[in-house]
């Protein structure tokens, strides 16, 4: 018997999966794709928290997340014998004026009391980090201690060997049994708009790098609305573009080079290091901007996971474990932002 079917294999599918096989549910997962074949796919894997001011249900449900993460990857990793990428490493980003090193000090007394003393937001002089410093016109750095990274295509991978030791079978077609989780990506959304005839949301198109950069120690860096990533197996990622508008939803153009053009001007320690890849793909954006969690807007018996966008991989840890709560035992924990009924 089957208790749970999810449509989709990205971070979404894979992370409700778990989260319900942790507890004893029988589940199947179908994809005619494959896993993580769409924007789970991807190279940069930039873990980063919203500021810590105007607090909201969004931050503070992220916040848990991002708390979470260290303990979450630690066990797939350890029943699936593979990498996933993750190391919290912090980010630093550059104060580009004196307004800005106000607002930051003003932040890094926020973080304080709703980081709960589990992570540090500070100022330090961009000389203590050496060659890594981004440019800053202050001297000054944005160091935070919540940030982290992950591989996604390696966490995506490890996840789903980790289901399949736990008795989840995986597969490009079936039947649907059980309760139903639909967590099909951009396209999920579009169909969605579509059957319903509102705009629930859509695909954005992002580009990204990678770059035979070792610095797998080192905190990932933020600026130019740029995130540089060092990842555990001695790349380092740039991304992304933010595209609302695309011709192949798949192909990087030149819009990925302007990037790294960019990059090295923010990050001069970037200028050597050798391209490996380009990669592109479609990020689900809800219209709320929020996850789209809970029963499905259509369908009897049946749920969605959907939505993920930027921060799908930050937010999996916890969206797993609140949509298993609904699913298995009924029980709605889902802020009422990541409801359905907040994009319809």
């Amino acid at each position: 018997m089957v208790d749970v079917t999810v449509r989709g294999a990205g971070i979404f599918g894979l992370s409700v999966a778990w989260s319900c096989v942790k507890r004893g549910a029988k589940v199947q997962i179908i994809d005619p794709n494959g896993v993580a074949a769409g924007a789970s796919g991807g190279i940069v894997g930039a873990l980063a928290p919203h500021t810590p001011e105007n607090w909201n249900v969004k931050k503070a449900f992220q916040f848990e997340s991002l708390i979470m993460a260290q303990s979450y990857w630690d066990e797939v990793e350890t029943i699936s014998g593979l990498p996933s990428g993750y190391g919290r490493l912090g980010r630093l980003q550059p104060i580009a004026d004196d307004r800005a090193l106000q607002l930051a000090k003003a932040r890094a007394e926020g973080a304080q009391t709703l980081w709960e003393g589990k992570a540090n937001w500070r100022i330090i002089p961009a000389q203590e980090v050496g060659d890594w410093a981004p440019q800053s016109p202050t001297g000054f750095l944005i160091h935070d201690t919540l940030s982290g990274r992950i591989h996604p295509r390696q966490a995506c991978a490890a996840l789903a060997k980790a289901l399949e030791a736990k008795g989840c079978t995986i597969t490009a077609e079936g039947t649907d049994k059980g309760q139903t989780v639909w967590a099909t990506g951009y396209e999920g959304l579009l169909k969605l708009s579509e059957k319903t005839g509102k705009p629930v949301g859509n695909g954005v198109k992002g580009q990204a790098i990678l770059l035979d950069l070792d610095q797998r120690e080192a905190p990932q860096l933020f600026a130019d609305a740029l995130h540089i990533i060092p990842h555990a197996d001695g790349t380092t990622a740039i991304g992304s573009t933010s595209e609302r508008e695309f011709d192949h939803p798949t192909k990087p153009d030149a819009q990925i080079d302007a990037v790294l053009d960019r990059a090295i001007a923010a990050f001069p320690v970037l200028r050597n290091a050798k391209v490996l890849k380009r990669w592109a793909g479609v990020r689900p954006r809800a219209k709320s901007r929020a996850p789209m969690l809970g029963k499905h807007p259509l369908l009897a018996d049946a749920f969605i996971a959907n939505g993920g966008f930027k921060i799908g991989f930050g937010m999996a840890p916890k969206a797993g474990e609140v949509m298993a709560d609904l699913i298995l035992d009924n029980r709605m924990v889902i802020p009422e932002a990541f409801l359905p009924d907040a994009s319809l």
